[in-house]
């Protein structure tokens, strides 16, 4: 039997990775973008099990580039669009960057997507857009609030995808996570960055744990429910979804010193948790708090989180403690 082909774009990331391994135990063949390098890694790509692995074909290329992503959706019965650049941080730094991949590679996607007649284009946003929440949960008629360059690219995305959908009649549905966090994320979100210093503790002393501000609240999914998530907005009715934004997320937010203190105690160990003052966003810059209205997505699929966030750090950790998972991180290889 012939399997309906889809493509992913930031295949090769951690949720990306993820989402393209459930596409494949679900029947489909996935085109998985992966951003060229000179090593031919996929990235996390390269650790799926063999009998998902022959069912992906690898395309290297770049959303920034037109011709990669015209290759890449041409024949594709889904898009999920998952390609970005995702560190607030870093967006400080280099805004433009930020605007090039996540922006204008949003047109470009876009663009392919129409020439192509593509059945379905499936976007994704952030909770980030929302800036510091004036109104709890948050839900997705929320005003958006550029509190960082990032935060800016992807609402000039999200805004290019409903333009898209208005003027163009393009299928497109714009998923919104909040955050998310399992096994083969990078060490500079806040979940690993805890586990692995905590993990990398000497013998007997008592760690401390540096982080940025420990106020801040977030709304923590794991990262198969968002995968659910993807799948319920990319395969339900039309009618139900096109041309509208769903937020992705349990409700059930934490500050992040407590997540510390949590992590710290399913890990059996004692930790100072402080604030490291190199690890602050700038004063108007920091979102204080982000917990989702997810009651939209609930009811137009029947989507709804199975992962609680102990159950779900457990596994985290445990997936850490592994020598072979932690030491890709050690030796640099999975760090973006």
């Amino acid at each position: 039997m012939t399997r309906t082909t889809v493509a992913v774009t930031g295949a090769e990331g951690f949720i990306g990775s993820h989402l393209t391994e459930e596409l494949v135990r679900r029947g489909f063949r996935v085109k998985a973008m992966a951003l060229y390098n000179m090593w031919s890694s996929a990235g996390w790509l390269d650790t799926l099990p063999p009998e998902v692995r022959r069912e992906v074909e690898v395309v290297f290329g770049d959303v920034r580039d037109p011709a990669s992503a015209r290759e890449l959706v041409d024949g594709a019965e889904a898009v999920y669009h998952l390609a970005a650049i995702g560190s607030v941080p870093y967006s400080y730094r280099a805004p433009r960057t930020f605007v090039e991949n996540n922006s204008v590679g949003t047109l470009h996607i876009l663009e392919a997507a129409r020439a192509c007649q593509t059945p379905r284009l499936v976007h994704t946003s952030t909770s980030e857009t929302y800036g510091s929440a004036r109104t709890v949960p948050i839900s997705e008629t929320h005003p958006l609030q550029a509190q960082s360059p990032y935060a800016a690219s992807k609402i000039a995305a999200d805004k290019l995808v409903e333009s898209y959908h208005l003027s163009f009649g393009l299928p497109a549905v714009t998923l919104r996570p909040f955050n998310t966090f399992g096994p083969r994320q990078s060490t500079r979100a806040v979940i690993p960055q805890i586990i692995t210093q905590l993990a990398a503790r000497p013998a007997r002393v008592r760690p401390q744990v540096k982080l940025g501000a420990l106020a801040p609240t977030r709304d923590f999914c794991y990262v198969t429910d968002t995968v659910a998530a993807f799948l319920a907005v990319g395969t339900a009715p039309a009618s139900a979804v096109l041309g509208e934004v769903f937020n992705c997320g349990p409700g059930d937010d934490v500050a992040i010193g407590e997540l510390a203190a949590e992590i710290a105690s399913l890990m059996g160990v004692r930790a100072d948790i402080v604030e490291d003052a190199q690890r602050l966003r700038p004063k108007e810059s920091e979102v204080m708090r982000l917990v989702c209205d997810a009651s939209k997505l609930r009811g137009r699929t029947g989507w709804r989180p199975r992962v609680t966030r102990p159950e779900g750090l457990t596994m985290v950790i445990d997936w850490f403690s592994d020598p072979a998972n932690l030491s890709r991180y050690t030796l640099g290889e999975y760090h973006v």
